[in-house]
Parts: C-alpha cells; structure tokens; sequence
C-alpha cells in the first residue's frame, strides 16, 4: 500500500521528462540512484512520468506519446519493479494542476522570478511562457500531494525542493494555522555521483553531442568507445600513459559489473600505454552492462499495451493518493461546503 499509511516506510517521490532517450550519464547520474533507492526497500517508490512539465519543450502529439513510453520503457528495463513502485503519468492525476492553481494564489511573482529556469531564459532573451515561469508551483504540487519525505536529486536541483517546502509551510501557515496539511520535503542530494565525461572530455551531454546511448547497440557502443579524446593522466611509473577519459568512464562500468577497483588498477597497470587495449577493454564491458538491459527494453517494446496498462494501473494508484490530500486543503481553504 502506498501513501502515509499504517506503512512505516518514507515516500519517496521522482518526476522526470519524457524529453529524450537517455545517455549512461543520465544513468550514472540519476537513474541508478533510483533503482538503489527502490532496492533498499526503504520507500514507497513514486515515479511520475512529467508530461505537463514536457509540454514546456515537447508540442507535437506524436513525439510525446513516443517519449512517454521510451521514459516508461527506459524505466521498466534498468530494473524498476512496476509491481512495486507507483509508475504513472503527471497527466493522469488532474489534483496534480489543481493543487497548482491553489498554490498561485499565495504565490508571487517576485518569488517565482528567483527561480533558476526562469533566470536563464530571461538571460537568454527568450519569449519565456507562463508554463516556464509557473512551472516551480506545478513541480511542488507535484510533491505535496504524496505526503513525500524525500526527493532524490543533483545539487544542481536542490531549489526545486526549497520552493516545494517554501509553498508547503506556507500553505500550512495561511489555511490551516500551522498545522500540517502539506509535510515538509526534504532533498536527498546524491553526492557521491560523479560528473560522467562525455567522449570528448566534456561532460556528457546530448548538447556537446558527446553521448553513449544507454541502449546502444554493440556497435555503437564500440564506436562511441573507440571515438573518445585520449588525454593522459600520469600512471604509476609517473609517465603520462593513463587515457584520462577512457578510464573515468571505465570505472563506472567496472563498479555497475560489481568488480572491485583492484581489477581495473591491474588492467590499466598491465596496458599502460596502450590506449587501443583499454579501449578494447571498456567497449567489452561497456557491451556486457548494456547489452541486458537492451535486450530486455527491446522485449518490453514489443508489447507497447502492457507498457499503456501498467501507466493507467500507476495512475489509478496515485490518483487515490493525490486526491485525498487535494480534499484535504480543499477544506482547509473553505471551498469544500
């Protein structure tokens, strides 16, 4: 059962955008942590597909039906247990929009103008929409509506949560004298994730088009591979033999494959200077780490109705959630008679 219950467990809640097919530093950065998270089995998982959020940058029906169920299907095949968490789209929980509104009256616009999105449009000299200006009140809907304890994010993200918390005691303070109808979120900054290095030596990032597809084939894999900037670092003898980039990205695959870091210390030892072996190496991991879940995406993709039923199961299941915390400040605000 989901939701502040007789559960002890703490709601954990993520929102993310069908805005593009994911990159392994996508994966290594977020998506992971999600699935760790969920492993623990110290949460009640919430994973909101953010399709109002994408209508910001997504405003072709096609391409967002196709991105919603990629981001479902990316999910489903990195190791999310739809039969275990909550998996649903924004867009099927109308207390998500709703809830919004309410927020907007007791929100300004000199608050919202501090928000990160909006400055960077602004500096861009961009027609900025009043979806891109709004969307903090929407992104702490979003999160108040499930009682959620904890969000898991960059700390580049950490604002998100602070306007959420910001709105929640706010709310509490004008409608329900100080009570809690709307608990206080906390951030849970993923520290320990590191920047992935693109294959240029840039970060990673669709942008720079230096990317590996986290589903790529094993042929693209071997020539995003064989395409990253060998830069040296020194290795133990002092001379520079250590392919800076090649390496960083190695250690990722080398831990997710559950070997200890004295086995790449002996590979990298043992070919120093021999970039081409290194690379050889990394594209055989790279290969044995993504291969299973592709083909397991691939499985899943065949049968694009169970991916449809199980969004509709997943909204049905948060909807009963949202909608009795919606009740709840509607009370509070006195329109419920």
């Amino acid at each position: 059962m989901f939701g502040r219950s007789i559960n002890s467990k703490k709601v954990l809640l993520s929102g993310v955008k069908p805005t593009g097919r994911p990159h392994i530093g996508n994966y290594f950065g977020a998506m992971k942590q999600f699935v760790d998270l969920f492993n623990t089995g110290n949460y009640d998982c919430y994973i909101m597909v953010a399709d109002y959020h994408a209508l910001n940058f997504i405003q072709n029906k096609d391409e967002m039906q196709e991105s919603i169920i990629d981001l479902a299907l990316d999910y489903i095949a990195i190791g999310l247990d739809p039969k275990r968490i909550v998996l649903f789209k924004q867009s099927d929980v109308s207390a998500h929009t709703e809830l919004t509104w309410i927020f907007d009256t007791i929100t300004t616009m000199p608050y919202l103008m501090r928000a990160h999105a909006f400055k960077d449009a602004e500096a861009k000299d961009k027609e900025i929409s009043v979806g891109t200006f709004n969307y903090p009140m929407l992104m702490a809907a979003d999160i108040l509506l499930y009682g959620t304890d904890i969000v898991p994010v960059g700390l580049d993200q950490k604002q998100h949560i602070e306007y959420a918390r910001d709105t929640a005691q706010k709310f509490n303070t004008t409608f329900a004298k100080g009570q809690e109808i709307f608990k206080l979120p906390k951030e849970l900054i993923m520290e320990s994730v590191q920047t992935v290095p693109g294959t240029d030596g840039r970060k990673m990032s669709k942008s720079y088009g230096n990317t590996i597809s986290l589903f790529a084939s094993d042929d693209e894999i071997r020539k995003a591979v064989m395409s990253i900037v060998t830069d040296s670092g020194t290795g133990p003898d002092g001379k520079p033999s250590v392919p800076v980039n090649v390496r960083a990205i190695h250690e990722l695959f080398n831990s997710a494959l559950g070997r200890d870091k004295a086995h790449l210390e002996r590979l990298y030892m043992d070919k120093a200077g021999r970039y081409k072996d290194l690379k050889e190496a990394l594209v055989k991991d790279a290969q044995d780490f993504i291969r299973p879940m592709r083909e397991r995406r691939e499985k899943l993709a065949k049968d694009r109705a169970s991916i449809i039923k199980i969004l509709k199961k997943g909204g049905e299941q948060a909807a009963k959630v949202a909608n009795a915390k919606l009740a709840e400040a509607k009370k509070a605000i006195g329109v419920s008679l």
